[in-house]
């Protein structure tokens, strides 16, 4: 017996500060010498070694099936030379190891800002059309090894999405 998959579509907003916070933070430029505020990223990546780097990304698309999240560390993403993208995210629940499908967005992101995701922030992306894309990440050194939850939407349900 065969199952079908089902594509769901999701629509991209443009990201706006208070329509990501349930997710994260957006941080676009600030003025040089502007103190520390609540306009900054409020990182938490106290539990290991901080990791700062630059990830190549070859013609992703806009197609997933699989979710992920980190309970350690929040995360910091990018792109450069000011490409935009997309990313699906969920709010974390801690409690249960599966996102809440009811809050499911996506976000089209400029290249004139990053985000950072909070601790738990389901995650699936970056997301794009371009052929290549360079993304800075900010994690911890092991969170891919340690502290990398991720969900399959075609094993609990048989779906992918896509972002639109």
């Amino acid at each position: 017996m065969t199952t079908s998959t089902t594509i769901q579509t999701i629509p991209a907003e443009a990201i706006a500060p208070e329509s990501f916070a349930p997710y994260g933070q957006v941080i676009f430029a600030s003025r040089d010498g502007a103190t520390f505020d609540s306009t900054d990223a409020q990182l938490i990546l106290d539990q290991g070694i901080p990791r700062f780097y630059i990830m190549q990304l070859h013609k992703r698309g806009t197609r997933f099936h699989t979710i992920t999240r980190h309970v350690k560390c929040t995360q910091c993403l990018g792109s450069l030379a000011g490409k935009d993208w997309l990313i699906a995210v969920c709010p974390p629940n801690n409690d249960v190891n599966e996102p809440d499908l009811s809050q499911m967005k996506a976000f089209q992101i400029p290249g004139n800002c990053f985000i950072k995701l909070n601790l738990g922030t389901w995650h699936a992306g970056p997301y794009f059309n371009h052929d290549v894309v360079d993304f800075y990440n900010l994690e911890l050194s092991d969170t891919n090894v340690v502290d990398h939850f991720t969900h399959s939407f075609l094993k609990s349900h048989q779906i992918e999405f896509e972002i639109i």
